[in-house]
Protein backbone atom coordinates (compact mmCIF):
# COMPACT_ATOMS: atom_id res chain seq x y z
CA UNK A 1 0.00 0.00 0.00
CA UNK A 2 1.36 3.30 -0.80
CA UNK A 3 1.75 6.16 1.52
CA UNK A 4 -1.23 8.10 2.14
CA UNK A 5 -3.52 5.44 1.24
CA UNK A 6 -5.98 3.47 3.37
CA UNK A 7 -7.72 0.20 3.11
CA UNK A 8 -11.19 0.43 2.47
CA UNK A 9 -13.27 -2.78 3.81
CA UNK A 10 -16.32 -2.85 1.65
CA UNK A 11 -19.79 -4.61 3.08
CA UNK A 12 -22.53 -4.88 5.08
CA UNK A 13 -22.83 -5.71 8.84
CA UNK A 14 -24.97 -9.06 9.22
CA UNK A 15 -26.66 -9.03 12.79
CA UNK A 16 -23.86 -9.03 15.34
CA UNK A 17 -21.16 -10.29 13.46
CA UNK A 18 -17.94 -8.25 13.99
CA UNK A 19 -16.78 -5.76 11.82
CA UNK A 20 -12.59 -7.11 11.72
CA UNK A 21 -9.40 -5.06 11.47
CA UNK A 22 -8.22 -5.59 7.68
CA UNK A 23 -4.45 -5.57 9.21
CA UNK A 24 -4.37 -7.61 12.79
CA UNK A 25 -8.09 -9.24 11.97
CA UNK A 26 -9.38 -7.90 15.11
CA UNK A 27 -12.70 -7.98 16.05
CA UNK A 28 -13.01 -4.73 17.98
CA UNK A 29 -13.12 -1.45 16.25
CA UNK A 30 -13.97 1.75 17.41
CA UNK A 31 -15.97 3.79 15.04
CA UNK A 32 -14.12 7.71 14.70
CA UNK A 33 -16.09 9.43 12.05
CA UNK A 34 -19.19 8.51 10.11
CA UNK A 35 -20.89 10.21 7.08
CA UNK A 36 -23.69 9.61 4.66
CA UNK A 37 -22.23 9.09 1.05
CA UNK A 38 -24.42 8.59 -2.55
CA UNK A 39 -26.95 10.93 -1.71
CA UNK A 40 -27.61 8.85 1.55
CA UNK A 41 -27.73 5.54 0.58
CA UNK A 42 -24.30 4.30 2.20
CA UNK A 43 -22.64 5.35 5.37
CA UNK A 44 -18.93 5.52 5.22
CA UNK A 45 -17.21 5.15 8.62
CA UNK A 46 -13.44 5.44 9.93
CA UNK A 47 -12.46 2.94 12.22
CA UNK A 48 -9.56 2.55 14.96
CA UNK A 49 -8.55 -1.07 15.79
CA UNK A 50 -8.79 -1.47 19.59
CA UNK A 51 -5.77 -4.15 19.28
CA UNK A 52 -3.23 -2.49 16.95
CA UNK A 53 -4.34 0.81 16.61
CA UNK A 54 -4.55 1.44 12.97
CA UNK A 55 -7.27 3.31 11.18
CA UNK A 56 -9.71 2.17 8.36
CA UNK A 57 -12.64 3.11 6.34
CA UNK A 58 -15.85 1.30 6.34
CA UNK A 59 -18.30 1.75 3.53
CA UNK A 60 -21.74 0.43 4.77
CA UNK A 61 -24.92 -0.05 2.20
CA UNK A 62 -28.19 -1.36 2.50
CA UNK A 63 -28.75 -4.34 0.84
CA UNK A 64 -32.12 -4.08 -1.60
CA UNK A 65 -33.30 -7.64 -2.07
CA UNK A 66 -35.56 -8.57 -4.83
CA UNK A 67 -37.19 -11.83 -4.80
CA UNK A 68 -38.07 -13.32 -8.10
CA UNK A 69 -41.50 -15.55 -8.80
CA UNK A 70 -39.28 -18.65 -8.36
CA UNK A 71 -38.88 -17.79 -4.52
CA UNK A 72 -34.84 -16.75 -5.19
CA UNK A 73 -33.57 -13.51 -4.05
CA UNK A 74 -31.09 -11.66 -5.51
CA UNK A 75 -29.84 -8.21 -4.85
CA UNK A 76 -31.25 -5.12 -6.60
CA UNK A 77 -28.91 -4.15 -9.87
CA UNK A 78 -29.23 -0.70 -11.65
CA UNK A 79 -27.47 -2.84 -14.00
CA UNK A 80 -30.67 -5.12 -14.56
CA UNK A 81 -32.76 -2.37 -14.72
CA UNK A 82 -30.80 -0.53 -17.54
CA UNK A 83 -30.01 -3.63 -19.51
CA UNK A 84 -33.70 -4.38 -19.65
CA UNK A 85 -35.03 -1.20 -20.86
CA UNK A 86 -32.23 -0.96 -23.11
CA UNK A 87 -33.51 -4.00 -25.24
CA UNK A 88 -37.29 -2.09 -25.09
CA UNK A 89 -35.50 1.14 -26.37
CA UNK A 90 -33.45 -0.82 -29.59
CA UNK A 91 -33.81 1.01 -31.93
CA UNK A 92 -35.50 4.47 -30.23
CA UNK A 93 -34.02 8.10 -29.46
CA UNK A 94 -32.86 6.90 -25.77
CA UNK A 95 -29.21 7.41 -24.46
CA UNK A 96 -27.57 5.80 -22.12
CA UNK A 97 -27.56 8.83 -19.87
CA UNK A 98 -31.15 8.99 -19.98
CA UNK A 99 -31.95 5.30 -18.66
CA UNK A 100 -28.90 5.49 -16.35
CA UNK A 101 -31.59 8.31 -14.85
CA UNK A 102 -34.62 5.99 -15.20
CA UNK A 103 -32.91 3.21 -13.40
CA UNK A 104 -31.94 5.74 -10.13
CA UNK A 105 -35.79 6.96 -10.68
CA UNK A 106 -36.77 3.03 -10.38
CA UNK A 107 -34.31 2.25 -7.21
CA UNK A 108 -35.13 5.26 -5.27
CA UNK A 109 -38.35 4.89 -6.26
CA UNK A 110 -37.95 0.80 -4.52
CA UNK A 111 -35.95 2.48 -1.68
CA UNK A 112 -38.75 4.86 -0.37
CA UNK A 113 -40.83 1.60 0.00
CA UNK A 114 -38.49 1.13 3.31
CA UNK A 115 -38.31 -2.37 2.86
CA UNK A 116 -35.43 -4.93 2.15
CA UNK A 117 -36.83 -7.42 -0.03
CA UNK A 118 -39.22 -6.70 -3.01
CA UNK A 119 -41.06 -8.42 -5.67
CA UNK A 120 -39.55 -8.98 -8.66
CA UNK A 121 -43.25 -8.09 -9.70
CA UNK A 122 -42.81 -4.85 -7.80
CA UNK A 123 -39.61 -3.65 -9.84
CA UNK A 124 -41.29 -4.09 -13.20
CA UNK A 125 -44.10 -1.59 -12.40
CA UNK A 126 -41.97 1.11 -10.97
CA UNK A 127 -40.19 0.86 -14.35
CA UNK A 128 -43.35 1.26 -16.15
CA UNK A 129 -43.85 5.08 -14.54
CA UNK A 130 -40.72 6.07 -15.73
CA UNK A 131 -40.25 4.30 -18.91
CA UNK A 132 -43.82 5.87 -19.99
CA UNK A 133 -42.16 9.21 -20.10
CA UNK A 134 -39.48 8.66 -21.43
CA UNK A 135 -40.75 6.64 -24.32
CA UNK A 136 -44.35 5.58 -25.49
CA UNK A 137 -42.95 2.93 -27.87
CA UNK A 138 -40.36 1.55 -25.81
CA UNK A 139 -43.11 1.30 -22.69
CA UNK A 140 -45.02 -0.48 -25.21
CA UNK A 141 -42.72 -2.65 -26.02
CA UNK A 142 -41.81 -3.11 -22.06
CA UNK A 143 -45.46 -3.27 -20.86
CA UNK A 144 -46.63 -6.12 -23.66
CA UNK A 145 -43.80 -8.32 -22.36
CA UNK A 146 -44.05 -7.33 -18.17
CA UNK A 147 -48.02 -7.83 -18.74
CA UNK A 148 -47.62 -10.75 -20.99
CA UNK A 149 -49.93 -9.54 -23.81
CA UNK A 150 -51.60 -12.47 -25.05
CA UNK A 151 -53.82 -10.14 -28.19
CA UNK A 152 -54.46 -6.88 -30.45
CA UNK A 153 -57.27 -5.62 -28.07
CA UNK A 154 -54.26 -5.85 -25.36
CA UNK A 155 -52.27 -3.66 -27.15
CA UNK A 156 -54.91 -1.20 -28.39
CA UNK A 157 -55.96 -0.96 -24.91
CA UNK A 158 -52.44 -0.39 -23.18
CA UNK A 159 -52.31 2.21 -26.14
CA UNK A 160 -55.27 4.20 -25.87
CA UNK A 161 -54.06 4.29 -22.29
CA UNK A 162 -50.94 6.04 -23.40
CA UNK A 163 -53.35 8.55 -25.66
CA UNK A 164 -55.19 9.50 -22.44
CA UNK A 165 -51.78 10.11 -20.28
CA UNK A 166 -49.89 12.15 -23.23
CA UNK A 167 -53.13 14.15 -24.12
CA UNK A 168 -52.07 17.01 -21.91
CA UNK A 169 -48.68 17.01 -22.87
CA UNK A 170 -47.49 18.73 -26.08
CA UNK A 171 -46.21 15.93 -28.14
CA UNK A 172 -42.08 16.30 -28.83
CA UNK A 173 -42.53 17.22 -32.49
CA UNK A 174 -44.63 19.79 -32.30
CA UNK A 175 -43.41 22.84 -33.88
CA UNK A 176 -46.20 24.91 -31.77
CA UNK A 177 -45.01 23.49 -28.50
CA UNK A 178 -41.47 24.06 -29.48
CA UNK A 179 -41.71 27.81 -30.36
CA UNK A 180 -43.95 28.96 -27.35
CA UNK A 181 -47.31 30.88 -27.05
CA UNK A 182 -46.27 33.94 -28.24
CA UNK A 183 -45.88 32.33 -31.90
CA UNK A 184 -49.73 31.65 -32.71
CA UNK A 185 -50.96 33.52 -35.35
CA UNK A 186 -53.61 36.39 -35.22
CA UNK A 187 -52.68 37.01 -31.03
Amino acid sequence: MAAGEYPVAVGVREGDRPMRCPFCRHADSRVVDSREVDEGQAIRRRRSCSECGRRFTTSETMVLAVVKRSGVTEQFSRDKVVRGVRRACQGRPVDDDALQQLAQRVEESIRSAGVAEIPSHEVGLAILGPLRELDGVAYLRFASVYRSFTSVEDFEKEIADLRTAMAGAPAPDDPAAAEGEESKPGE
